[in-house]
């Protein structure tokens, strides 16, 4: 929250000429209105203003004749990213932190939330496979460009991102890349850096690892160009460095339902019977945070899967983990997928 946020405090009984030198004093863009019992009625911002001086209103008009009765706010445990999502989502600059008791706490404005956010975390995305099983559509467009909603895939996967903090993103591209890059370019439109590595043979879920030729310092986040979730990625960082690990993988619990009822047996004896039983497994959720130091694992120009390399993690001594994730979680692997994913977006 922004530390002046107090001069944006205009009484419901002040005038416009008090919210024009509330909105000077404080350069936040916003005037918080307060009840004689102090608590929260609404906003007026210079929009506001201007819209009461082309009804006939003066600077000595009363507050209350142009104040926005319906103003968003949000509560003080709300987390930045929510509040980040929240604002992005209503197109909106600023949201005063309001209290059970309808109190005025704070006050959020966009480029503070924003740049508090910021991860230094590289965001790396797989988006070279060719999708075999999503065809026909991917006989023409690269599955993570396929359209969900208004936007494409890959672009939900972004804003999630985006949403968390993370500003540098490297997009792995092959099979039709240029679509890819010729939408997303360098990132400005959205705010962020992304660079693209592109691979001129594929090399599998992590091969094109070994391709990224800058420096980095902090762990980074893979993720597979086709996997929609709301798992939290910086804290899938901060258990990571938490649990002195190079390596964690995304787990998401997964049962499997047996067709038939079993019958438990000792020899030839019947013990009890188990009618249709769930059987449940831990599955690669296709999302991983990786150390810097891992990708030195990968052969040079090698094909090699993320299942490979956290093999090759363990066996030279360092320490691979899992992630269990509980978010909600799509593989868009199928069209059957694609419908589910359409039908949730």
């Amino acid at each position: 929250m922004v530390e002046n946020w107090k001069q944006t405090l205009v009484s419901s009984e002040g005038s416009i000429q008090e919210a024009l030198e509330s909105l000077n004093l404080s350069c936040l863009q916003i005037v918080i209105v307060y009840g004689p019992d102090g608590t929260f009625l609404g906003t007026v911002t210079d929009g506001d203003i201007r819209r009461g001086m082309l009804r006939g209103l003066n600077a000595a008009s009363p507050l209350d004749s142009i104040m926005n009765r319906h103003a968003l706010v949000v509560p003080p445990e709300m987390t930045r990213e929510s509040v980040l999502h929240l604002m992005r989502a209503n197109r909106i600059k600023q949201l005063p932190v309001v209290d059970e008791q309808r109190q005025v706490v704070g006050l959020h404005v966009f480029d503070e939330v924003e740049t508090s956010n910021a991860r230094k975390n590289l965001f790396v995305v797989m988006a070279g496979g060719k999708g075999t099983r999503m065809r026909p559509y991917t006989e023409k467009c690269p599955k993570p460009m396929l359209p969900i909603g208004d936007k494409p895939m890959l672009e939900h996967i972004l804003n999630r991102a985006i949403a968390e903090g993370f500003r540098e993103f490297a997009f792995c591209i092959h099979y039709l890349g240029e679509m890819i890059r010729d939408y997303f370019g360098s990132g400005e439109n959205w705010g962020v850096n992304i660079r693209y590595v592109e691979e001129s043979n594929p090399l599998g879920t992590a091969g094109a690892l070994q391709l990224i030729d800058w420096p980095l310092q902090e762990p980074i986040i893979v993720t597979n160009g086709d996997v929609l979730t709301e798992v939290q990625y910086g804290d899938m960082v901060e258990y990571l460095q938490l649990n002195g690990a190079q390596a964690a993988m995304a787990v998401r619990e997964y049962i499997l339902q047996h067709p038939f009822g079993v019958v438990n047996t000792d020899g030839i004896g019947i013990v009890n019977f188990e009618e249709k039983p769930g059987f449940k497994t831990l599955v690669n959720a296709g999302i991983y945070c990786l150390a810097p130091e891992v990708l030195k694992l990968i052969p040079e120009n090698a094909y090699m899967d993320m299942p490979d390399l956290f093999l090759q993690v363990k066996e030279s001594g360092s320490k691979p983990i899992v992630y269990p994730m509980h978010e909600t979680w799509l593989d868009v692997g199928r069209p059957a997928d694609l419908e589910i994913a359409e039908q949730n977006s």
